[in-house]
Formats: C-alpha cells, sequence, structure tokens
C-alpha cells in the first residue's frame, strides 16, 4: 500500500513510484519481498524484515540511494508489554514501513495520521519522518510523569515503614524497565542521528531542524528516563538501610534485654551448685530472699538502663 502526496493523497503501486513526488507506504514482509529488488534494497534488509529483531540497538545502515533501519517500538501503556517492530527504508523523496510484528495496527495508524497530516503544498520526507516517530513517543512523557509519582510513593512507603515483602522486587522491575526505555531512546537518537548526518544526501539540509528538533526531545525523554532509574537506585539503597534500622533495633532490644536479665543466669547458676554448705538452702526465708534479690536486680539494671538511654 503506497501513497503518493500529489495535489491529493492518492494511492499507488509499486511500479508507478515516482521520486519527483512524496511517497509513503506500509507494507508487509512479503509484499517487500516482491518490489524490493526493483527499488534497489540488498537481499540482506529484505530477508532481516522477515524476522522481528529482539534487540534495540540494530543499528543504521547506510546505502548510497538509501537508508535502512529496524525499529522496536515500546508503548509503555501496554498491559501484556508486547512491542511491535517495523523496518523503515528512507529513498529520495520516498518512506517505506514494513509491519514485522504490528500486533494491533497501531503503528500503521500513526504512520498513515503522519502521511495525512500535510497537504501537498507542506509535505516534506523530514516532516513525515518528524510526525511518525514523534507519535511514537507522544504517551511517553506522561508515562514518565506517572512514574516519578509513583517513586515519591515508594519513598513515602520507607520512611512510614508501610512497605511490603515484594517492595524490593517491585523497585528492580522499575529499574529493569526503565533500563528498556533508555535502550528504547537510544535507538531512536541512533536514527536521528544518521538522518541528520545526511551521508547519502537523501534529504533537504533546510528540512533537518525537523529531525533535529526530534532529536532533543528524544534526547530530554532519555535523561529524564535515567533520572528515574537513578532515583529507584536511591530508594533501593534507601530500602537496604530501613532494613538494617530495622535489624538493628532489633538487635539493640534483644542486647538490652539479655543485660538486664543475663544476672539471674548468674544467680541461678550459683544457687544451683547445692553445695551443702550454703546457709541459705537451711534458712527459711532463703527462697523469698532469692526471689527479692532477682527483683531487686532486674530494678536496679532496668533503671541503670533507662538512664542511660538503652530503650
Amino acid at each position: 500500500m503506497f501513497y503518493q502526496v500529489r495535489e491529493t493523497l492518492r494511492e499507488i503501486s509499486a511500479a508507478e513510484i515516482d521520486e519527483n513526488y512524496i511517497t509513503a507506504g506500509y507494507v508487509n514482509a512479503a509484499q517487500l519481498e516482491e518490489f524490493g529488488e526493483g527499488l534497489g534494497f540488498s537481499k540482506s534488509t529484505v530477508d532481516s524484515c522477515k524476522t522481528a529483531n529482539k534487540n534495540f540497538r540494530s543499528g543504521v545502515e547506510i546505502y548510497d540511494e538509501y537508508t535502512f533501519t529496524e525499529l522496536r517500538i515500546i508503548n509503555p501503556y501496554d498491559e501484556n508489554g508486547r512491542e511491535d517492530c517495523v523496518a523503515l527504508y528512507i529513498k529520495k523523496n520516498l518512506i517505506i514501513v514494513v509491519d514485522v510484528e504490528d500486533y494491533d495496527e497501531s503503528t500503521k495508524n500513526k504512520f498513515m495520521a503522519a502521511v495525512n497530516k500535510y497537504t501537498y503544498k507542506t509535505a516534506t520526507l523530514e516532516k513525515i519522518i518528524y510526525t511518525f516517530i514523534d507519535s511514537l513517543i507522544t504517551n511517553d512523557f506522561k508515562y514518565i510523569e506517572d512514574k516519578g509519582i509513583e517513586i515519591t510513593e515508594y519513598e513515602e512507603d520507607i520512611l512510614k515503614e508501610n512497605t511490603h515483602e515484594n517492595f524490593n522486587l517491585d523497585l528492580l522491575h522499575l529499574k529493569k524497565e526503565f533500563l528498556k526505555m533508555h535502550s528504547y531512546y537510544e535507538q531512536l537518537l541512533d536514527i536521528t542521528d544518521a538522518i541528520e548526518e545526511n551521508e547519502n544526501d537523501i534529504f533537504d539540509s533546510e528540512d533537518l531542524r525537523y529531525i533535529s528538533n526530534l532529536g532533543l526531545k528524544i534526547t530530554r525523554l532519555r535523561e529524564d528516563t535515567d533520572s528515574l532509574s537513578s532515583s529507584v537506585t536511591h530508594l533501593q539503597d534507601a530500602y537496604s538501610a530501613s532494613l538494617d534500622l530495622k535489624l538493628n533495633n532489633t538487635m539493640k532490644i534483644f542486647t538490652v534485654i539479655t543485660s538486664i536479665f543475663f544476672p539471674l543466669t548468674v544467680i541461678v547458676g550459683w544457687y544451683g551448685m547445692n553445695f551443702k554448705a550454703m546457709p541459705e538452702f537451711n534458712w527459711r526465708f532463703g527462697y523469698v530472699y532469692v526471689i527479692i534479690l532477682s527483683l531487686a536486680v532486674v530494678a536496679v539494671l532496668s533503671i541503670i538502663g533507662k538512664k542511660k538511654k538503652w530503650f
């Protein structure tokens, strides 16, 4: 499916592509194989569109007449965690998006919206690329803002000692999510950098400012994501410190208890020796005496501990 931007947006076949007019296409891997060779695309790039790339940093390949790259697309609000995958071919006045894995056709819809946005007089290849990639990250600013609020709530839970058993695991998942977003933005920056360099002279230098602005926007997103990732690292440290403090307080309580009641162990050991010469054995009030002695020792040590702020 190809669309040529003339006085009206006109649907054409691959054979009707004219480099004098801006053309945009959204095809699948099977369709690409049919006309790819005719457009001068290398067989290696065509074959790579048959399977989804599992890595974000796939690189941008620059050829004499076209630029090729693969793009994994993250929707941070997708509950199933699915990631679309497309390939991009960019030639003089031509952009082709190859559907490798577009689960719900959301990427296709965004691409068609970018193609339909501009009129014949205002449309340029750079504007279409800008609008398409910008639509892929349009929800990411809200996502980062929401995650910032979530991290603040986690911090509040730590301070209030309101954490649950899997709290540290939740932080780890959050950090993993930010690392994935970082790789995603790095991938997009690879593409914008390659377009700005314009090695194969595909783009109009004057309109490259749109790509430059897009690169700045993606850079801000990457920096915000890195900042959130650092915040999660600090939260992990704070949580570990909180656990250590709880453990220290527990050990302190046990130490105080041991210090107060340890003399009773000495008394029990002492009177448990059963020597016949011990006068208390034959004393009528020996039992009461030991009780009073034990209570007195505990009381004195408790008063001393209170003054020294052991508890």
